[in-house]
């Protein structure tokens, strides 16, 4: 029994590990997904709560999917305490830390995934179709999002990180510039004694 599962989990990991590269594809599929709970929280009209419990679950995975692994208002405390001063690099000189995140893009998408489909499979039940005033819930929502990102993007301007880069940075070859700016180098001419025949 215990072999049964341990092989069921070996190949549905291996399936998520095939899943990886497809970053637009799989992005699309919860887009779908969502597009489809919508749809059904639309056409059924009910299940506000199981649709605000969702939308804030996605904001607490996206919040956790822009904030570093390492927070450095936490290094900045204990670096204090240690009388070394912000370890984060504040010059050119200093030494650069790639940004990891605290939720990897792929858990992100995994999570998301998972609990669209929980919040889509809650839907066939009249027991979670509790009656609420929908207006207060997205007023509720919104007033959320907006002080949690604000103080989110507060807290990267204040210790200069960006969650997002546009691929590897390409530095300009100086030395190449310099020897393409200078004349070209003359061949001497061939000499028909010093050849040797192949």
């Amino acid at each position: 029994m215990s072999s049964a599962f341990t092989a069921g989990r070996q190949r549905y990991q291996k399936f998520l590990d095939d899943l990886v590269p497809f970053l637009l594809p799989r992005w699309l599929f919860v887009l779908g997904t969502i597009g489809y709970f919508a749809f059904r929280i639309y056409t059924l009209q009910g299940w506000y709560i199981s649709c605000y419990a969702l939308a804030i679950f996605h904001l607490n995975l996206f919040i956790a999917f822009l904030s570093p692994k390492i927070d450095p208002s936490f290094e900045l405390a204990e670096s204090l305490d240690d009388d070394e001063g912000p370890s984060l690099p504040t010059s050119n000189d200093e030494e650069f830390r790639p940004f990891i995140r605290r939720l990897p893009e792929f858990k992100f998408w995994e999570q998301t995934v998972y609990s669209t489909l929980i919040a889509i499979f809650s839907t066939f039940f009249e027991c979670f179709n509790i009656p609420v005033f929908w207006p207060i819930l997205v007023m509720y929502f919104f007033i959320l999002f907006f002080l949690t990102m604000k103080r989110q993007i507060k807290h990267m301007i204040r210790y200069r990180y960006l969650p997002f880069t546009h691929g590897k940075t390409k530095y300009k070859d100086t030395q190449k510039s310099t020897v393409a700016a200078q004349e070209p180098v003359k061949e001497a001419p061939l000499d028909a004694d010093n050849l040797v025949p192949m």
